[in-house]
């Protein structure tokens, strides 16, 4: 049955089913006191379990890749330099559509008719986001070990990882390879990933059904008819998240990474439809590797390196979405932005991507604080929630897809990068039969 329906088949089937149950029921009893609300609770029961076991994933996957390979600064600094411009080339899509098209001004003098349609009702909250960086790194220390998993906080997990795996090869090198307690140690590294990765296949297999469930319950309580007040802000959005993961992504891929778009979006779409039907790109990190190193070839080091370190900076998705969201609503608002304070809503909706990485619905989360970062009214913003609200739940899968698609560009251009410094570097010198004469 998977052979005849890869996992990408069977998740759109579960889009399309869960759809039409949300359509046909709304929030009506299906049959005897069983909803559609039901449905998505047992839906995201397993997106639950499957974000539970990813954080511990990301944990032992970068620990086992500093003891088996080498991740040299050299490489961290590429990673970074790779996210920089994919970001900068969102930030530019995003500032041109708005500028070009200004969208937001199609909704001047309706702002009153439009809340109409709209209710703060289920609204996210994080309490702790913050453009500060200071506070962000502070945030990102743990008060014990224990902490980071407990919380999920994946930006902690991945810096405790990077110490842990930093500290076993220095002890490794230091103790030399014989010793056999630190063997113990990587030995047990390398059996607990390997028991992760069987244990969410199994749920990954399960990810069709919980989809199903999920959007039958969100289409079911939102409906279709916020989409007529709200189609304007939904277009403008999708276009900019369409063109820079359905253009830019696959043109970088295929000729900077040499994978064709029928490799990088084909045989990455089960991460990629995961992605924009679990509205989590944590969610998806098992996926994501394994259709890095099994369909595409992309080495462990480079997937690892990406879709574990790389993912809480590859947030292109949440920092178009949140400059794009901002603009549309200072034009709707009357306010024409200067290139400055354009320049302030840029930079604050790359702090909101780093700085509040790993939260669900993030990128609606730290909206208030980038329209504030330009000193709109607080009324407008106390708006900004409930007014994009109705139509977040479709606009966050697709920022989920596009960070996914993001974290598999990083690895095949990292892929990419060493494979062409291997193929460069001069071959030893031939060794002579003869240990006696010169080589």
């Amino acid at each position: 049955m998977r052979r005849s329906f890869p996992l990408y088949v069977r998740i759109l089937i579960g889009v399309a089913l869960g759809a039409l149950l949300g359509v046909a029921f709304g929030e009506r009893p299906i049959v005897l006191h069983l909803t559609n609300r039901h449905l998505g609770e047992l839906g995201l029961l397993v997106i639950r379990l499957l974000k539970a076991l990813a954080v511990p994933l990301i944990f032992f996957a970068i620990v086992d890749a500093f003891v088996r390979t080498h991740i040299s600064a050299r490489r961290g600094l590429r990673m970074v330099l790779i996210c920089l411009m994919n970001v900068t080339v969102a930030m530019a899509i995003g500032l041109t559509i708005m500028n070009l098209w200004r969208p937001g001004e199609s909704w001047r003098g309706q702002f009153t008719e439009l809340m109409g349609h709209t209710s703060a009702e289920g609204a996210p909250a994080a309490p702790g986001a913050t453009l500060d960086p200071l506070r962000n790194v502070d945030g990102y220390v743990p008060v014990s070990l224990v902490d980071p998993f407990s919380k999920n906080s994946v930006v902690s997990v991945v810096l405790l990882s990077l110490f842990v795996g930093a500290a076993l090869r220095r002890a490794r090198r230091n103790g030399g390879p014989e010793d056999s307690g630190l063997g113990a140690v990587e030995r047990f590294v390398a059996g607990a990933y390997d028991v992760l990765v069987v244990m969410l296949g199994w749920i990954v297999q399960t990810i069709p059904f919980a989809v199903f469930g999920v959007v039958a319950q969100v289409v079911g309580r939102a409906g279709l008819e916020a989409f007529a007040a709200l189609g304007v802000f939904l277009g403008a959005i999708l276009l900019g998240l369409a063109l820079h993961a359905l253009v830019y992504y696959p043109l970088m891929a295929w000729l900077a990474g040499r994978k064709p778009p029928a490799v990088y979006v084909g045989r990455g779409a089960d991460a990629i439809l995961m992605g924009l039907s679990t509205n989590s790109s944590l969610a998806t990190v098992p996926v994501t590797l394994r259709c890095l190193t099994q369909k595409m070839g992309v080495s462990e080091e480079s997937a690892r390196l990406s879709a574990c370190v790389g993912t809480n900076l590859n947030n292109d998705g949440i920092t178009l979405y949140d400059a794009m969201a901002a603009l549309f609503i200072a034009q709707a608002c009357g306010f024409d932005l200067s290139l400055g304070q354009q320049a302030v809503v840029v930079l604050a909706s790359l702090m909101a991507g780093i700085g509040i990485a790993g939260i669900p619905e993030a990128g609606l989360i730290v909206l208030p604080l980038v329209l504030g970062s330009v000193g709109l009214p607080e009324a407008v913003v106390v708006a900004a929630i409930p007014l994009v609200l109705p139509v977040d739940w479709i606009i966050g899968r697709a920022r989920s897809a596009v960070n996914v698609m993001s974290d598999m560009l990083v690895a095949i251009l990292l892929d990419r990068d060493q494979g062409a410094r291997a193929s460069a570097a001069p071959l030893p010198p031939p060794r002579s039969a003869d240990p006696g004469l010169p080589t």
